[in-house]
């Protein structure tokens, strides 16, 4: 493994996208802050980092909130430059529109929009300094059509491909590569199977051509962190190649 004198930030590293966007960033040689809501969660991750030879910070985060995300960013940027934020904070939840409240249609817009908000513009402004940078950010589906029951999550999801969009515009110039992952299916996490299973009986869990294994979109932002600025992708979609679209 070769060290880089860089960091990579992940906001939002669950145990399915986010540790596997954590594994690869550690396995090619970055130091990675991994961040998200309960910090204890991710001892399994450090140990797993950290045995395969990687670096790896771990932090508590709520990403709603201004001061976490600077401290959490100006932290890893401390430590090395700051080469790579990814924004990956869920908050799919799915309401019919008379039972969406005020409070979770709220909540989620500050989950996925608000704070990809702010982990964008402060990692932008640590990145420009140093002449480079890539901001990227997680969407899905719902960040092109609102869907039945997903009134919050789709508009979050659109809000955040919008600020990403004129971050690219703003910032690509500049020599930072902001791009928006579209993953348009369903990930194999634990919820989303017990999901699936619950809407369509067990039968449908049986083709692993219709789930995205994490690791696959893990590999996707490595992709894109690879590309030359000449080529640079602003929107990535991805899906299995058995999904309908």
């Amino acid at each position: 493994m070769q060290k880089r004198n860089a960091t990579a930030a992940v906001i939002g590293a669950g145990d399915y996208i986010g540790a596997e966007i954590v594994k690869k960033f550690a396995a090619e040689g970055f130091t990675v802050f991994a961040g998200r809501r309960n910090g204890d969660k991710l001892a399994p991750l450090v140990k797993e980092v950290e045995d395969a030879g990687g670096a790896i910070v771990a932090r508590s985060l709520d990403a709603r909130k201004e001061d976490d995300i600077n401290a959490f960013l100006q932290d890893a940027d401390a430590h090395a430059p700051l080469e790579v934020t990814i924004f990956n904070v869920g908050a799919n939840v799915n309401f019919p529109i008379l039972e969406t409240t005020d409070r979770v249609f709220r909540k989620v817009w500050e989950m996925a929009c608000w704070a990809g908000f702010l982990a964008g513009r402060e990692s932008a402004r640590l990145m420009l300094p140093h002449g480079r940078g890539n901001i990227f950010f997680t969407g899905a589906t719902a960040s092109l059509r609102g869907g039945s029951g997903f009134a919050a999550f789709a508009s979050a999801k659109f809000g955040l491909r919008a600020v990403a969009q004129a971050m690219a515009r703003e910032l690509g110039p500049k020599n930072i590569h902001v791009a928006h992952l579209i993953i348009d299916s369903g990930v194999d996490t634990a919820w989303v199977r017990e999901r699936r299973e619950q809407m369509w009986g067990k039968e449908a869990l049986n083709n692993p051509d219709l789930l995205m294994p994490p690791a696959s979109v893990a590999a996707s932002y490595w992709q894109l962190y690879q590309q030359p600025r000449s080529a640079w992708t602003f929107e990535l979609e991805i899906r299995p190649y058995g999904e309908k679209w």
